[in-house]
């Protein structure tokens, strides 16, 4: 298989929504540039599947399988896998040495009553929509926390300089 080294594999919210949001409402457009501001999207290979992770890349303890140990490592709050113009929401986040799935992906997931379930490699979705974008990003925004300060004073320097 033919890799792709041209794909941007972190992207913002808004470029998310420019890349794949043609076929999304207008309120689902609005829903989830209201992550802009605290989370970015990763994707690996598979261009359609992407983690959402908070800008600042904050890290957390989590124990080792067996206790023994404690890492730092960075939520998923999130994976969007986008297939044919709709826009799902994964039962799991890939997760790696860095990166572990918070434990609200599990809650936002089983809450989903959509009966659009695909099945591809192992993973499962369910269909995010109108119906259920409020709920989806209103519960993330709940665990995902605000940005410091300081990333702030970042950003508005580097939208100063770029307007100059």
């Amino acid at each position: 298989m033919k890799r792709s080294y041209n794909i941007k594999r972190t992207i913002s919210v808004k470029q998310f929504v420019s890349e794949f949001g043609e076929n999304f409402s207008e309120h689902m457009k609005k829903k989830l540039l209201e992550l802009e501001v605290r989370c970015v999207l990763r994707r690996k290979e598979e261009t359609y599947r992407l983690n959402l992770k908070h800008v600042e890349h904050t890290q957390h303890d989590c124990n080792s399988k067996d206790n023994s140990k404690i890492y730092q490592k960075e939520y998923a709050y999130a994976q969007f896998i986008m297939i044919e113009g709709i826009l799902y929401f994964s039962e799991k986040c890939t997760e790696s040495s860095e990166v572990v799935q918070a434990t609200i992906v599990s809650e936002i997931y089983n809450s989903l009553n959509s009966k659009d379930m695909i099945i591809e490699a192992g993973i499962n979705a369910r269909k995010i929509d109108d119906s259920n974008i409020n709920y989806v990003i209103d519960t993330i925004l709940t665990v995902c926390p605000p940005v410091t300060q300081g990333y702030l004073d970042i950003v508005a320097g580097m939208t100063s300089r770029s307007n100059s």
